[in-house]
């Protein structure tokens, strides 16, 4: 399935009628093409959605995460700090009142991917992981990542970019974990530590 037929899939399911699915994904498709989005685009989508595919059974509540997950880049501005809490409002009104899904947890989930901290609410979590599993990717494409996460930043001189993305990083680092859930832990952290660690040494 392509990344449309998800969508309207799921916006079907929560009961959307057909017209507004339509001018929705046309909505959404326009935000994530964007020229400025080097790696926050579709493509970030498919990646998160294939992860989402895999751990679907391990979710209590798979259509707010997905429905998250779609929306969770919408707004995206390398110079801009809320980012996040934009596209968790967007979500929001997106959401007309007879939609069946819980708004809240939408809202929450999306918010989350800001600091990308340990949840109470174990969806969440999930979340957070699939949208960090790029940075435990075999190094080339990890590099890849990284290069495009510059591109999107371009505004920013080197000597403001470096540091700056250096410091984010070493956020990750002092975590007793940087993924939520054990199974990511057990496949990923490892791998994620050694690459972001590779490439603080090529800021510094």
């Amino acid at each position: 399935m392509n990344l449309k037929e998800i969508y309207s899939e799921l916006l079907s399911n929560i009961g959307f009628p057909a017209n507004e699915i339509q001018q929705n994904w046309l909505d959404l498709e326009k935000a994530y093409s964007k020229k400025s989005r080097h790696y926050h685009n579709l493509t970030h989508l498919k990646e998160i959605i294939a992860c989402f595919e895999t751990y679907r059974d391990k979710l209590q509540n798979p259509n707010e995460i997905l429905f998250s997950i779609f929306y969770h880049d919408f707004v995206y501005s390398a110079s801009k700090k809320d980012n996040e809490l934009k596209s968790a409002e967007y979500a929001l009104s997106v959401l007309t009142e007879n939609v069946n899904l819980n708004k809240q947890l939408v809202f929450d989930a999306i918010y989350a991917t800001q600091q990308h901290l340990h949840n109470s609410i174990e969806d969440i979590n999930w979340l957070i992981d699939f949208d960090l599993k790029i940075l435990a990717k075999d190094w080339n494409d990890y590099k890849i990542y990284f290069e495009q996460i510059r591109k999107e930043y371009r505004i920013y001189p080197d000597f403001l970019y470096k540091p700056g993305r250096a410091k984010a990083l070493k956020h990750f680092l002092e975590n007793e974990f940087i993924f939520q859930t054990e199974d990511f832990q057990n496949l990923y952290e490892e791998k994620a530590r050694i690459n972001i660690e590779k490439e603080i040494s090529i800021l510094t």
